[in-house]
């Protein structure tokens, strides 16, 4: 969708996605230092300014603020100064204190299990292959396959998404054999087709691109979209692995993300980061929701959500990990850690993270403006 209208809706969805995951993260604070017993002196739902205040009770005020992405939790004492107060958050123990930093990113890394592991068990689909092209004198055409036909499966079976099998991976499995596809065509009748594919030697021998990808298939398509259909009925233990699975892969991706991040930015700087600000964020998801639909989108969620777990707990102020490690540091230095130097290396920070979120987004900008993704 574009215009005025897919505008909008892109900025719904991503303050409805990512502001939830926000929230949800505070959430995880705010109810971890009620059970601490820290006083929280303010709930607020999306950032200030102040829009209306929703419940005022003898020691929290509920607020709903202007600017819609996620929340905020201030309890008391939090900025580090000594207020006397036994329940201030700067009285409390070390370890209380790490609990609930760590608190929000406990709340995201099972956001993200739930997420998938829902997903799994309740409606999860199955996902074919469209094709784009077909290529002459290749078995996908002598079989009578044409562009925008959707392979729904290969010798009966079809496949799941979350799961390892897909089309594109059993058609290179079964190179050189004869296969029956289900073929779903444009006006939506479905037929059975048999293919011969090619050879793994014939496809050898064509060679590969200049991106190392071979020249040739087994079957002599270009895909365009792996179109969702369908719903696999899974057990709920099932389920649960696959969601920890799930949860698992993406933090290694995410790991992998960062890694491949912090070595551009050493060696090569100007070049394009391999990571996406809030603009390419927020057209991934619009993106998603059109082409993929609901539960996709919610899947992205997900990954969203063990990102901002993995990113919260970096030992960078003024991450939550970052927090806590200046939270050690003063165990150890004592009052050679002045309050002005922990609240200046949070500022410095702040600097430094605003500074990265608008330099990604300039690339994110670049990216649409040229027409990429």
């Amino acid at each position: 969708m574009s215009g005025p209208l897919g505008v909008l809706v892109t900025l719904v969805l991503f303050v409805v996605v990512l502001g939830s995951l926000v929230l949800i993260h505070e959430l995880g604070h705010f109810v971890t230092a009620r059970l601490a017993g820290i006083r929280v002196l303010e709930f607020g739902i999306g950032f200030p300014p102040r829009a209306k205040v929703l419940r005022n009770t003898s020691e929290t005020l509920y607020t709903l603020n202007w600017l819609p992405i996620g929340g905020f939790v201030k309890l008391e004492g939090e900025d580090g100064d000594d207020t006397k107060d036994p329940r201030s958050f700067a009285s409390a123990r070390l370890p209380t204190k790490v609990v609930i930093l760590l608190a929000g990113v406990v709340m995201n890394l099972v956001l993200a299990f739930a997420i998938f592991t829902s997903i799994a068990w309740l409606a999860t689909p199955y996902v074919g292959l469209h094709v784009a092209s077909v290529q002459a004198d290749s078995p996908a055409s002598a079989a009578g396959i044409q562009a925008g036909d959707t392979i729904l499966g290969i010798d009966g079976e079809q496949y799941a998404f979350l799961e390892d099998r897909d089309v594109l991976t059993e058609l290179r499995a079964h190179a050189g054999d004869t296969v029956t596809l289900a073929i779903r065509r444009t006006d939506g009748t479905v037929e059975s087709v048999v293919a011969t594919l090619r050879s793994q030697t014939e496809i050898d021998k064509a060679g590969k691109d200049e991106n190392g990808r071979p020249k040739l298939g087994p079957l002599g398509i270009t895909q365009d979209a792996a179109p969702f259909f369908g719903t696999v009925p899974r057990d709920l233990p099932t389920a649960v692995g696959i969601g920890a699975q799930q949860t698992g892969h993406w933090f290694g991706v995410i790991i992998e993300g960062l890694a491949a991040l912090v070595g551009q930015v050493l060696t090569n700087p100007t070049a394009p980061p391999p990571v996406s600000g809030p603009i390419g964020i927020a057209t991934t998801i619009s993106d998603i929701f059109f082409g993929s639909g609901i539960v996709m989108t919610i899947y992205v969620a997900g990954i969203l959500s063990a990102n901002l777990a993995l990113v919260n707990v970096l030992p960078f102020p003024p991450l939550d990990g970052g927090r806590i490690l200046m939270l050690v540091l003063k165990r150890i230095l004592g009052t050679r850690l002045s309050l002005r130097a922990e609240q200046m290396t949070y500022v410095v920070g702040f600097a430094f993270l605003f500074a990265f979120l608008i330099w990604v987004s300039g690339f994110d900008i670049v990216r649409i403006l040229s027409g990429g993704s």
